[in-house]
């Protein structure tokens, strides 16, 4: 998606990308502002010497020698000042590339020079402009370089030199555009780590919701059970008991929060329907569910564990249900409860159980049953069976707790 959207901003295939600015960027662009005077004036030696020396050679200073002095300096000058204009506006770049090229122009025009400086210009906007803009003005200032040469009399001796500016320009264009795709690469790779790294946060923020929500509320139900026992009926070996699954759940809770932060581990439907089973058993709601997963095709298996283990989770924590019961297809799964809640409220749980039925192609979905309570429905569509393996439909598995 992103490389589409890269494609239709910024790819010479499109319109788009022949107008849009060249990068996103544009503090990033450009060379270097503080050594690029130095190599500039180097660049600048083949064209100032000669010039300079012509006009240090007039004896007679009028207005007009002092006007050819400020062109030809200008026209250098912005040569070396326009690594500062990448970090500025479209226009205020555009215009600047059109008045360094109108510059050059009037150099050829005024001292007869060789119209070969023209490329100081025509570089500039290869790399300043949009690419439409640069080819429009490149192409302009070429032909009226030949223009100027033929109205002076110099296009039989000047046109090899246009014509070298036109190759070398030519040349710039692609080189620009292949620096362009190079950054934009970079700015793509810079994105996708960042997107790598939300992700994974992401993932391990939602296996913990589902890992610990689902122990710690087991884990305060059974810790609220001994307590009551102690306080009510004094059963200490009851108790006892029950702490010792509240130790239990809580080694495994460690063990498994390690796993998920090094994605390891892997929910098993049928440890889920124990689990689910203890939990219910020590929070005194009856529970209605499946003695065995064989029904349920592998492949669906992990997904509709965290399925069941989020809706019991929820039954625990929100509910106020004295009756559970769980229904199981070979690709499909349904919670019933009979508690109080009157509408669906999609959180965190939800939200993350959505995006791993998503995962799979499949849809989980929560409504209110009628007299309250609340009914999951996870399923999961079939592959397309072949011609040759009749389709058998899967019965749900049921039986008491």
């Amino acid at each position: 998606m992103a490389n589409d959207d890269t494609n239709r901003r910024f790819g010479l295939n499109t319109r788009e990308g022949w107008w849009d600015d060249p990068l996103p960027d544009p503090k990033n662009q450009g060379p270097d502002s503080v050594r690029w005077p130095i190599m500039g004036a180097v660049f600048l030696l083949p064209f100032l010497i000669p010039i300079t020396k012509s006009l240090l050679a007039e004896t007679v200073v009028t207005v007009e020698l002092v006007l050819i002095w400020i062109l030809v300096y200008a026209y250098a000058a912005c040569y070396l000042l326009f690594p500062y204009f990448f970090r500025q506006v479209r226009p205020l770049k555009l215009g600047f590339g059109i008045v360094m090229v109108a510059l050059g122009l009037g150099v050829v025009a005024a001292v007869e020079a060789s119209p070969f400086i023209l490329l100081y210009g025509t570089a500039v906007m290869v790399f300043l402009a949009p690419a439409a803009w640069s080819v429009i003005v490149d192409v302009v200032a070429l032909l009226l370089g030949a223009l100027i040469l033929l109205v002076s009399g110099r296009f039989h001796d000047g046109y090899g030199d246009l014509i070298t500016v036109g190759s070398v320009t030519l040349a710039m264009f692609f080189m620009a555009n292949l620096i362009r795709a190079i950054r934009r690469l970079e700015l793509a790779n810079k994105e996708i780590a960042t997107l790598a790294v939300t992700n994974e946060r992401q993932r391990v923020a939602r296996d913990l919701h589902d890992l610990l929500g689902h122990s710690l509320t087991t884990i305060t139900v059974k810790a609220g059970l001994a307590r009551r026992v102690l306080e009510s009926a004094g059963d200490i070996p009851r108790a006892v008991e029950e702490i010792r699954e509240v130790e239990s759940l809580t080694r495994s809770a460690l063990s498994d929060v390690r796993a998920t932060v090094s994605e390891y581990r892997e929910v098993s439907l049928s440890a889920e329907l124990v689990g689910a089973r203890a939990a219910l058993r020590a929070a005194e709601i009856d529970a209605d569910l499946p003695h065995a997963v064989d029904n349920v095709r592998p492949e669906f298996q992990n997904p509709f564990g965290y399925v069941l283990r989020e809706a019991v989770t929820n039954v625990l924590r929100h509910s106020g249900a004295k009756q559970v019961k769980v229904k199981l297809g070979g690709n499909w799964l349904e919670i019933e409860d009979d508690g109080t809640a009157a509408d669906v409220v999609p959180g965190n749980g939800l939200r993350g159980l959505t995006e791993r039925l998503a995962a799979v192609g499949g849809t989980v979905r929560a409504s209110v049953r009628p007299g309250g309570g609340l009914t999951v429905r996870a399923e999961i569509p079939l592959p397309e069976p072949r011609a040759a393996a009749p389709a058998v439909r899967a019965e749900p598995a049921g039986g008491l707790a």
